[in-house]
């Protein structure tokens, strides 16, 4: 018999162990369970809950009360629509379409303040693909415990952009607040759900919930963010230092809109919506418009006129939303701070201002606007970082800005009074309760709006060359220094971002 040659006797056996040791391998698998979600389905109402956190504007829980109950004036008259029956678009708006036009509805308000010249209205936010809509439309109010909707007509189309700033043209999405005033019968009731309609008898493709909360004492004050477009940009650590500086200053809440974000400022928001801090609402464009990711950016970015016309819409979503429960509503971008100079938080300016304002005109002013001023990155370093600050505390590291504000009444922001404001552009009311829309013009002596950037708005290009020119070294927020670091350090530390590499250890480089 011929003797195996050593070479193979050596391969022969390295094949059997192999061969064993997937065979004790593949028997250890039979008795693993790879773990899977196990949690029980929803039940409907469970369903109806999540779907209604999910979707405010939707009165999905008013419908699953009276799902089997027909409502309506008959079959084929105004019956209360189901909710499988309207028509969506873009998840968060609904769709009227009229023989001049298309509305794209967001949101619907009960508007029941002293100043109201109308009474009691429900105001309707959405988007109009027509310029001065030419086209009737009725408002079908639908009470608990009413069967038949009551109907009354459209009052008004209020426009929510001035012509002159371009993209006046038919076929582009417009914004408007749309006024429906409820019957004198029932004007001290308040309405579950409204649908508009063309004809008085039309079944509806939309129905909105009427949102409205009660509150015995207003807070002092909220502020309101457009839609976050952060896809690809982490600016998480920014946007905890700019949530704690705000809270620090007396914004009792921050409400968020968001289009697309970066993981890590999901991470952020979501930590602060379980501190109860911030509230999340997810948004998107109405109509044709692009709701990919990266691609709605692209959008955004190289149709200007287009972004900021979206944008009104959770601007006065967020303002009617809680205009019952703040005395001051705020629209700034995570670059901005209204930052007080001799008061140290947002309640002793405004009193202060109060008092200054009411000798000049006896009447509150619907708004009180802040000077802009340029804290730009590269006015930082001429001069260095500063060693008892972590370098990672954007804000509190630049304190070098220009001299030089814009313009009175150019890039302000405000303080808007909730009492006052009919609708609102993220600079100024553009309509206002009552004769006009006043506004304060707050003195750069006790207020500054601290714009952080890394160059001024492409329309200041020009102006911007002079700002950079003229530094000067502002510590104003230094009174916040050491409450903000330790927030902020704190934060990111439960957060998780920082982490035991030596690379990352020294968050403090020394000038």
């Amino acid at each position: 018999m011929q003797v195996p040659h050593l070479n193979s006797r050596f391969l022969l056996q390295k094949h059997l162990d192999t061969l064993t040791r997937h065979a004790d391998s593949t028997t250890e698998g039979l008795d693993q369970e790879p773990f899977v979600d196990k949690s029980p389905s929803l039940s409907e109402d469970m369903l109806v809950e999540q779907i209604q956190q999910k979707m405010p504007n939707l009165p999905i829980a008013y419908w699953n009360k009276h799902k089997n109950k027909p409502m309506g004036v008959n079959n084929t008259c105004a019956r209360f629509p189901s909710m499988f029956d309207l028509e969506f678009n873009n998840l968060y708006w609904q769709t009227l379409r009229t023989s001049n036009g298309t509305f794209q509805l967001f949101g619907a308000y009960l508007d029941i303040r002293a100043k109201n010249r109308l009474g009691p209205t429900v105001r309707v936010l959405g988007m109009i693909d027509r310029i001065e809509p030419n086209v009737t439309t009725y408002c079908q109010f639908w009470f608990e415990g009413k069967k038949e909707p009551v109907i009354g007509k459209s009052f008004e189309y209020k426009y929510i952009w001035f012509k002159k700033w371009g993209n006046y043209k038919q076929g582009i999405y417009q914004p408007y607040l749309i006024a429906c005033v409820i019957p004198a019968n029932y004007k001290d009731k308040i309405p579950e759900s409204i649908s508009l309609v063309e004809k008085q008898c039309d079944n509806s493709t939309n129905n909105l919930k009427v949102i409205y909360q009660k509150f015995e004492k207003k807070k002092n004050f909220a502020v309101c963010v457009k839609g976050l477009d952060f896809l690809h940009e982490d600016l998480s650590v920014r946007l905890v230092e700019w949530i704690e500086l705000l809270n620090l200053l007396g914004a009792e809440k921050i409400f968020f809109y968001e289009l697309q974000v970066h993981p890590n400022i999901s991470k952020v928001l979501q930590h602060y919506e379980q501190e109860n801090k911030v509230h999340v609402t997810p948004i998107s464009l109405p109509g044709g418009q692009p709701n990919a990711p990266a691609f709605q950016h692209l959008y955004l970015t190289k149709k200007t006129n287009n972004k900021r016309q979206n944008e009104l819409i959770p601007y006065n979503d967020c303002f009617y939303k809680h205009m019952y429960e703040y005395r001051y509503i705020a629209l700034l971008d995570i670059d901005e701070v209204i930052m007080p100079l001799d008061s140290n938080n947002w309640k002793d300016l405004m009193d202060k201002l109060l008092q200054k304002a009411l000798k000049i005109n006896k009447e509150e002013r619907a708004s009180y606007n802040v000077r802009n001023v340029y804290f730009l990155d590269d006015l930082l370093h001429n001069h260095g970082w500063f060693k008892e600050i972590p370098k990672y505390m954007h804000m509190l590291q630049h304190v070098y800005r220009a001299k030089n504000f814009t313009k009175p009444g150019q890039y302000v922001k405000c303080f808007h009074n909730t009492e006052k404001v009919l609708t609102l552009h993220n600079h100024f009311p553009l309509a206002c309760l009552g004769s006009s829309c006043t506004s304060y013009a707050i003195e750069t002596t006790d207020a500054q709006l601290h714009h952080y950037r890394a160059d001024c708005v492409k329309t200041l290009k020009k102006s911007c060359e002079e700002f950079r020119k003229i530094s000067v070294m502002d510590t104003t927020i230094w009174k916040f220094k050491e409450p903000l670091i330790a927030r902020v350090s704190s934060t990111l530390r439960t957060l998780g971002f920082f982490n035991n590499n030596s690379e990352n250890k020294d968050n403090t480089n020394k000038r």
